[in-house]
């Protein structure tokens, strides 16, 4: 297989597939290294691809349904962050990112797609096996999430949610 038809295979593969794949289980059925997969997401990325990278791996980018709003939080430790989390999703939004602003950097972005139970502690688990801390660890607990709603009331129920769990800043 030649490194185009590998790179079609790659997005093929990405295309179909209904949740994140990983670099390694892409390197695996590709049968190269996890590297080549980087590069080869770079390349097709380049090329106008809409491949975002995930905690749980690479998906082609679907265009968000509903609403997107931008909510700004601001907790501490691993049980705000689950908290948070888990009041978004169980109001039927998903979390597309995090967003901090780094006094050197600017704006930080990172990707999250989260829309589930699961997928929040899917995450969780890779930032404690990682042992990486939160983006918003750089700004004391201060971020903004953008979120992907099914209509307005769901948006209303994370304000509410968060508001009780003294997340959400107004």
């Amino acid at each position: 297989m030649t490194a185009k038809e590998r790179r079609i295979e790659l997005h093929n593969i990405l295309s179909s597939a209904g949740e994140p794949v990983s670099a390694a289980l892409l390197a695996q059925r590709l049968s190269v290294s996890r590297q080549v997969i980087v590069g080869d997401v770079a390349l097709l990325r380049a090329a106008g691809a809409n491949i975002i990278a995930t905690p749980r791996g690479y998906l082609i980018g679907r265009e968000a349904t509903g609403t997107l709003h931008t909510i700004a939080c601001c907790h501490s430790g691993r049980e705000g962050m689950e908290a948070e989390l888990n009041a978004i999703v169980d109001s039927g939004c998903t979390v597309l990112d995090v967003i901090v602003d780094h006094p050197v950097y600017g704006q930080l972005t990172g990707q999250l797609s989260l829309s589930s139970r699961y997928d929040v502690e899917q995450f969780m688990q890779r930032m404690e096996e990682s042992g990486a801390l939160p983006l918003s660890a750089l700004t004391d607990g201060i971020h903004l999430h953008t979120l992907s709603c099914p209509a307005e009331a769901a948006f209303g129920r994370v304000r509410k949610k968060l508001r009780e769990l003294g997340i959400l800043m107004e």
